[in-house]
């Protein structure tokens, strides 16, 4: 570069280390030029200037509160994220001694052990969960971390301390907390046991209560496999088992649930129902007993007619057989001989007579006779002849007629036939009763078949059923008759309704009643069993 022969400046830029700068060029002489460098220092400041006011920026910005205190504790610093949290301004924090007026008064004491640790340099950090009070005396809960504050030479010059709030957050820590408290505090009181375990093959139980406990200690094979064992896969519907190392009965409800670690478990729940069972056992028994005594007090009942159907069997033998004798004897003083064919005769129709009385006799033995239900395959038409023959000498004493009428090719009923032959009994009864000194008296007894159902039922043209009594007809213990028990159609419903079938009573539009009850058909395959058992026999 060339210049002028004179004293002149010259402004100019220059760049040195990376850096650019103003410069002034000055000429005093033309040998020697000198060069004033004075853009650094502008530079330096500039460039501090902008980092301040990021860092201030930054600082402004942030969620965390910032203080910072001197080495007496004095506030010299917050920033505004802090006076929010305090509700004070800047203004009224800077300057301020311990106590500082957001301490709590009921927690100063805490506060001041924590800033005298750190003045009396017991701590050089200090990170614990505080409680601070905004200016409208609101407590808040709050997480602070206190470091050291040095210069640029590593000289300690105060502390720099974040806070942040965690009141939220640590409220919904505590309401979650009360809440599992209250949950497992309502699971430990229960009465049903509450188990929770992996399916096999681990052999982790995850949760059991004080219920579980009791019963089965802390074993998993003992209590929730042995629960579970009949349906390992989940099932909502629940279902009785009887636990052999508790010995007791349980209704028992298996769910699958997530658990906590994202695992499919198996949740168990099981009622003690031990008592219950037992007492469904002894109704049971109760009623065992009632339908026994029911079908003995209605052989009671009908002893007179059963006797009379009897005695004309037995006459009709001892005529035979004294007449067999007479002539026999008859015989034997004229010297000759009775023809074998007259003999056999009169044996033959003494035989058939023995039968009849033997049927007669049969029939209420096993009516009366006691045994544990039985369900097997019978033909609806012998349960109507056994209960109608029953019936039928007291109906015809009276002048009752009893008028069968079956649907054809009707299939084979699975019952009990001794409890279904006691509801159409009582039923048939009922009706021949209530015709007793009525005009019309025919007693029809039909069965009908449907897709799923075979209908039975028993009609009169008695008085039919009052209205004041209808609500009451199916009670226990409640009769319309002067030396009645009141447990007939009672009964008759129990049995029915063990059966899964339905009995109900409508008026007969031609006067009097209808009593019918609905027993379900079992499915084509076990027809199809009766017939090949039909066959074997």
């Amino acid at each position: 570069m060339v210049l002028p022969q004179c004293d002149t400046t010259f402004h100019i830029a220059v760049k040195t280390r990376g850096h650019r700068m103003k410069a002034t060029l000055q000429r005093v002489n033309l040998k020697f030029p000198r060069l004033v460098l004075h853009g650094r220092q502008t530079t330096t400041e500039e460039e501090l200037s902008r980092e301040v006011a990021f860092r201030r920026a930054m600082e402004q910005s942030m969620p965390i509160g910032l203080r910072v205190v001197d080495l007496e504790g004095r506030i010299s610093y917050v920033n505004p994220a802090f006076c929010r949290l305090v509700g004070l301004n800047e203004q009224d924090l800077i300057g301020q001694l311990p106590p500082y007026s957001y301490w709590p008064p009921e927690e100063n004491e805490q506060h001041r052990l924590n800033i005298k640790r750190l003045l009396n340099g017991e701590v050089k950090h200090l990170n614990t969960k505080i409680s601070m009070m905004h200016k409208n005396g609101q407590r808040l809960t709050c997480r602070m971390l206190t470091s050291p504050l040095e210069d640029a030479s590593g000289k300690q010059v105060g502390w720099m301390t974040s806070v942040t709030d965690i009141t939220e957050p640590t409220r919904i820590r505590q309401e979650l907390a009360l809440a599992q408290e209250r949950f497992i505090t309502v699971l430990q009181s229960l009465d049903a046991s509450v188990s929770v375990a992996p399916q096999a093959p681990s052999d982790e139980l995850l949760f059991a209560n004080e219920a579980y406990r009791k019963w089965f200690g802390g074993s998993l094979d003992l209590g929730h496999r042995a629960l579970v064992r009949d349906n390992p896969s989940a099932w909502s519907e629940s279902r009785d088992v009887f636990n052999e190392a508790a010995q007791r009965w349980f209704d028992v409800r298996v769910r699958s649930i997530q658990w906590v670690d994202g695992r499919v478990v198996q949740l168990a729940v099981a009622n003690d129902i031990t008592q219950k069972r037992l007492s469904e056992e002894a109704q049971r028994l109760q009623y065992e007993r009632i339908e026994q005594t029911s079908r003995l007090i209605n052989m009671g009942e009908m002893a007179s007619s059963l006797a009379h159907e009897l005695n004309q069997p037995l006459t009709a033998i001892a005529n035979y057989t004294m007449g067999a004798t007479a002539r026999i004897r008859a015989a034997a003083e004229a010297g000759t001989h009775v023809p074998p064919d007259d003999l056999v005769e009169m044996l033959t129709k003494t035989a058939r007579q023995a039968e009849r009385a033997g049927t007669v006799i049969k029939r209420i033995r096993a009516f009366v006779k006691r045994s544990d239900p039985v369900r097997k395959f019978v033909e609806p038409e012998q349960i109507v002849a056994e209960a109608v023959g029953l019936v039928e000498v007291d109906a015809r004493a009276i002048g009752v007629q009893i008028r069968c009428d079956l649907d054809p090719n009707l299939p084979a009923l699975h019952v009990d036939p001794v409890l279904i032959e006691q509801v159409l009994l009582n039923l048939v009864k009922n009706g021949v009763e209530a015709m007793r000194d009525g005009p019309h008296r025919l007693l029809q007894v039909r069965v009908l078949m449907s897709e799923s159902d075979m209908l039975f039922s028993v009609i009169d043209r008695g008085t039919g059923v009052a209205p004041e009594i209808r609500d009451r007809l199916f009670d226990s213990f409640y009769t319309t008759k002067p030396d009645g028990m009141g447990m007939g159609l009672n009964i008759c419903r129990s049995i029915i309704e063990a059966h899964q079938g339905q009995l109900w009573f409508e008026d007969n539009p031609e006067g009097g009643s209808s009593f019918q009850f609905l027993l379900p058909i079992e499915p084509a395959v076990q027809d199809e069993q009766h017939t090949e058992e039909k066959t074997n026999a």
